[in-house]
């Protein structure tokens, strides 16, 4: 029987309270020892790529205390309740069912009268479709001229994941011949955002995808007028430029003003959405149906391989054991989130949606007030640009940062120099390798100022290339990870409360309701 319990009263977390034991890293990763270590300090993960875990703060015992932790939590069975339909997510009543957008893991899960798998495979078949009929000249624009580029106009889940993951595979998609239309993003209500993209593509050839579960964000709303009015502005009819990704029950479900529509539903939160029709859409325009398809196979491989109840062979179940140990018992608030591939820039900013937004909780799945620190800060930067940034801090500061690198053997492009006895590869891998062991092990200097003190834990996750199965299996793994870290906390990773409060007083704002400070810092800004 499934039992939900802050993480304060478990007795394997007091153990790990209790527990004295510090893992020396200098000591732990110097000579033979440090090389056995990698060697027995990894797991693989989905696609080809593994989690390496020996540069983090943790040895044989601890992970052992770990493993207990994640039995007596019944982190195992949590998920198995949530594939298989349970209402997890409790403060809004409903399922979590993002991982049956990309493959089946447990029973059939029926909803309002639905079964859940064969509806998102069904909006997936009619992205597809339509994705196709683009490609081939079926659906063209008024002049019968082929669309060529796809715009996303979205927020939130609704930009950050699908834009992450169109960065991260054009360039992939270009080396094989497989970019089929060039995509933007529009997502900021800012004018300046929107305008910006309008002035740099050809409007009459270009179709803007609107995304919007309720059909009611006001900033996705404000975005599709201003889009709308530039098309008009163009001699052209929006209606023969736009779809819509939003639910059945929302006002642009059956609008006219869209050339198709496609459907998500409430069971799929905006964060944990660029494997439903939010990102499939746009990534099947862009890249081409066959190449979302091998993205949701690299994370429906990565979510079978979290079913396993062994923590030791569970790479996004490990990942959050040793996350909830770093911030609950070594005291550490924020985390690194340091890819070293530019074609994954803006994973860092999905992380941060992701991680924040699910786990940035004081209340439990109950309403009950939490007496413990809950998720950690997340921030990044591709490397090597972090590395003449924020790295001073990270190596030199007075907080310890946990540190989680990302790196690939292979470019995406396949062009490279060798300059100076090694290629740009080979320099953007040796990075990686050195930051870890300069992280992890410092160096005693006489002069204060050069010395580094060392003990700075990281993880990395490594492959061969950043590809359509590797992309969506790093998804995937943050995704699981993020779930399991939410049930060790005992949260509901799958509401954000937090975002309405601004929302509301907004609209008192633009509706003149406002008085005293919000009256005054309103007259500052002239609205």
């Amino acid at each position: 029987m499934i039992s939900w319990k802050n993480l304060d009263t478990l007795a394997a977390y007091d153990n790990l309270v209790k527990c004295d034991h510090r893992v020396n890293l200098p000591e732990a990763l110097s000579g033979e020892n440090g090389a056995q270590r990698v060697a027995k300090y990894a797991v693989p993960m989905a696609a080809g790529l593994s989690y390496h875990y020996a540069a983090k703060a943790v040895d044989d015992d601890i992970l052992q205390m770990l493993t207990r932790l994640a039995e007596e939590a019944q982190l195992s069975d949590k998920y198995q309740e949530l594939y298989n339909g349970a209402v997890i997510n409790t403060g809004e009543k409903r399922l979590v069912l993002h991982q049956l957008t990309r493959g089946q893991l447990g029973q059939d899960v029926v909803a309002d009268g639905v079964n859940k798998r064969d509806f998102y495979v069904g909006e997936q078949k009619k992205a597809a479709e339509f994705a196709c009929k683009v490609h081939a000249g079926e659906i063209t624009n008024e002049s019968g001229e082929p669309f060529t580029t796809v715009v996303q106009i979205g927020i939130g889940g609704s930009d950050l994941g699908p834009r992450a993951i169109y960065l991260a595979l054009e360039n992939w998609a270009r080396q094989q011949n497989t970019l089929k239309m060039q995509a933007r993003f529009i997502s900021n209500v800012d004018p300046d955002d929107a305008a910006s993209v309008l002035k740099t593509i050809d409007v009459s050839r270009s179709l803007f995808v609107l995304v919007s579960k309720s059909g009611t964000t006001l900033e996705t709303l404000t975005n599709e007028s201003f889009v709308k009015n530039a098309l008009k502005e163009a001699g052209l009819d929006p209606s023969r430029h736009m779809v819509a990704v939003t639910s059945e029950t929302s006002p642009l479900a059956k609008s006219a003003d869209y050339l198709a529509a496609f459907f998500m539903d409430d069971y799929i939160g905006g964060r944990y959405s660029s494997s439903s029709c939010v990102g499939g859409v746009i990534l099947s325009l862009a890249f081409g149906p066959e190449v979302f398809a091998r993205f949701l196979n690299g994370a429906a491989e990565e979510d079978k391989l979290a079913m396993n109840p062994d923590p030791l062979q569970n790479p996004d179940m490990l990942d959050a054991l040793i996350g909830v140990y770093e911030r609950n018992i070594l005291g550490y608030p924020t985390t690194a989130v340091l890819p070293y591939s530019q074609a994954l820039s803006r994973f860092p900013a999905h992380l941060q949606q992701l991680d924040m937004e699910s786990n940035g909780k004081s209340v439990n799945r109950f309403g009950e007030a939490v007496h413990y620190v809950t998720g950690p800060v997340i921030f990044g930067e591709p490397g090597t640009n972090g590395q003449h940034s924020f790295y001073q801090l990270l190596h030199q500061g007075t907080d310890i940062v946990p540190l989680q690198f990302m790196g690939y053997r292979q470019n995406q492009l396949g062009m490279d120099v060798d300059i100076q006895g090694s290629t740009s590869q080979q320099k953007l891998c040796a990075n990686v390798a050195a930051q870890i062991m300069a992280f992890a092990c410092g160096k005693q200097d006489a002069d204060p100022n050069k010395s580094f003190a060392g003990g700075r834990p990281s993880s990395i996750i490594i492959g061969d290339q950043v590809n359509p199965e590797s992309v969506g299996a790093l998804l995937a793994h943050f995704e699981n990870k993020v779930m399991f870290q939410g049930f060790l906390w005992n949260l509901n990773s799958f509401d954000q409360e937090g975002v309405q409060l601004g929302k509301v007083l907004a609209k008192r704002v633009l509706a003149h309701d406002t008085d005293g400070a919000l009256r005054a810092f309103s007259d500052l800004l002239h609205i």
